[in-house]
């Protein structure tokens, strides 16, 4: 999960990515490369003496990130952390490809344990985003209709296809979700239109539409999967839908997955 501008609610979509892969069942690990650490704090995953992954940067060895997947309650489902940490920061400058790559090796061969593995990863163009797409099968860019989001969203599919060519050949754009869509309103119409012209066939569809039960649901430490009411329910169904679209990505293209 990845987008060179903040505020467009990219943790909020890997929280309904997450929470659309735990209804169905999927072994799921969230990864918080943000040092907001935004995620870990959405589904309560702080506990004191932990590994974060600050130490899993430091000595990316499987048998850290094991240490480090802390196994949550989330509503009446659980859920794997590694939980974000402000001392990652120290593993954002530029770094050689041996030290980027050291999150994938960590990664590698856990098909035993985990089904999906869901990486947010800061708003920047960093060392911590490339560590998190190095490792990483699909890259999904989340964007706004807004003008600086659009600009924002082509960069951060430049960064991808960076990090496809130099350190992860098997990396691939998954696609770009439009979120907190108003579409019945001119400049988020002109704006969701301009981004299927830019981008084409990488405009996932359907697009997010703003609804607060995102943030009700968050708010109360629920999957958006089991909070009530009819947006949730919308929501829910189109998370649903990205997931899918996902996991066929896999089938279609990376069978060795």
């Amino acid at each position: 999960m990845t987008s060179l501008k903040g505020g467009v609610g990219k943790t909020s979509v890997c929280l309904g990515l997450a929470s659309a892969a735990t209804q169905a069942g999927l072994r799921t690990l969230l990864v918080d490369m943000d040092p907001q650490a935004d995620t870990t704090l959405a589904v309560g995953a702080w506990e004191a003496g932990s590994p974060t992954i600050a130490a899993v940067l430091r000595d990316p060895v499987r048998s850290l990130i094991d240490a480090a997947a802390v196994a949550r309650p989330w509503g009446d489902r659980s859920i794997d952390v590694v939980t974000g940490s402000p001392e990652s920061l120290a593993y954002d400058a530029p770094a050689d490809p041996r030290t980027l790559t050291g999150l994938s090796r960590a990664l590698q061969d856990h098909s035993d344990r985990w089904d999906l593995v869901l990486i947010d990863c800061p708003p920047s163009s960093g060392g911590l985003t490339r560590q998190g797409l190095a490792a990483s099968h699909r890259a999904l860019v989340v964007t706004e209709p807004g003008l600086f989001a659009v600009t924002a969203a082509a960069r951060a599919l430049e960064t991808v296809d960076d990090v496809r060519r130099t350190l992860a050949p098997r990396l691939q754009p998954l696609g770009v979700v439009v979120n907190r869509a108003r579409a019945h309103t001119s400049e988020h119409a002109y704006r969701i239109s301009e981004l299927q012209r830019i981008f084409g066939p990488l405009i996932l569809s359907p697009t997010l539409p703003e609804r607060t039960a995102l943030q009700q649901a968050q708010g109360a430490g629920l999957p958006i999967h089991q909070w009530p009411g009819p947006a949730a329910r919308e929501l829910s169904e189109i998370f649903d839908t990205l997931l899918a679209r996902a996991r066929r990505s896999f089938t279609l293209q990376d069978t060795s997955y």
